[in-house]
């Protein structure tokens, strides 16, 4: 029963279809169950519907099935990035009210996976970013993490990250559903989708204003001059310039069901 429950999980992706076959000959090399598993968690977030057994198998994983599973930074990252997008979405859903006590939210350990009680700050500063500390803008790294964020956080940070996780708010950047085997794709595609819409060049004043997160995670991105790397690559600046940069305010204002349309 159990090894059929984690099959009809793993086909229930965007289609909703539930097809009879080895969950081996259709998952690719980069996903996996519990990569498929944080998608339809996403997915039932989205379309408000109980979350309750995807939860409960999410607590009940085993830490060393977790381990091997998520065996690259790749899995790491598809993983965490929707389970942290889903908790939000499922959390805010639930009692929006939560949010005008947003340190406490984004504090508390209401998740639980693999049996490790975490807490949205733990899954972003801790898993994803490699136990870095949260108000340091990415330059310092905590001393002492648990045994559990040493296992399964990421190898090395990724600054893609921040235009992927969702946390709320109207000045996030919107939900997409990740996939292993299209991860790069999609993060550079979040990026440059991102950073057009937000970022605004003054060429009369020879000023870029970019998004509160890059200057909140600095360090992430490679100080001001690799984001100005970036803004070139991706045609946000013209090659030929080298701009002041002022960080815009973040609009705090609760905004759920922000979810990427094609």
């Amino acid at each position: 029963m159990q090894r059929l429950f984690l099959f009809v999980i793993s086909m229930l992706l965007l289609s909703g279809t539930v097809m009879i076959a080895q969950a081996q000959e259709t998952q690719s090399s980069d996903e996996n169950r519990f990569t498929k598993i944080s998608q339809q968690l996403l997915l039932t977030a989205k379309r408000r519907e109980p979350a309750d057994s995807l939860v409960q198998f999410l607590q009940q994983i085993s830490p060393n099935d977790l381990y091997q599973e998520l065996n690259n930074d790749t899995k790491k990252k598809t993983f965490w990035l929707n389970i942290y997008n889903a908790f939000t979405q499922l959390a805010l859903a639930q009692n929006p009210d939560r949010y005008k006590k947003r340190g406490q939210f984004f504090g508390q350990k209401n998740i639980v996976i693999a049996g490790e009680r975490l807490s949205l700050d733990r899954i972003e500063h801790g898993l994803l970013r490699r136990s870095k500390t949260k108000w340091s803008m990415g330059y310092f790294n905590r001393l002492f993490p648990s045994s559990f964020e040493r296992k399964h956080r990421v190898d090395s940070v990724d600054y893609r990250i921040h235009f992927a996780l969702n946390c709320g708010a109207k000045s996030c950047p919107p939900i997409a559903f990740y996939r292993a085997e299209q991860l790069d794709k999609q993060l550079d595609l979040a990026t440059r989708v991102y950073l057009r819409n937000e970022a605004v060049y003054d060429s009369t004043k020879n000023q870029i204003q970019l998004p509160a997160i890059m200057g909140w995670f600095r360090g992430d991105f490679g100080g001001k001059k690799k984001m100005k790397e970036l803004l070139k690559k991706i045609s946000v600046i013209p090659s030929d310039v080298n701009p002041s940069i002022k960080f815009k305010k973040y609009d705090w204002n609760l905004y759920l069901d922000n979810y990427k349309t094609d």
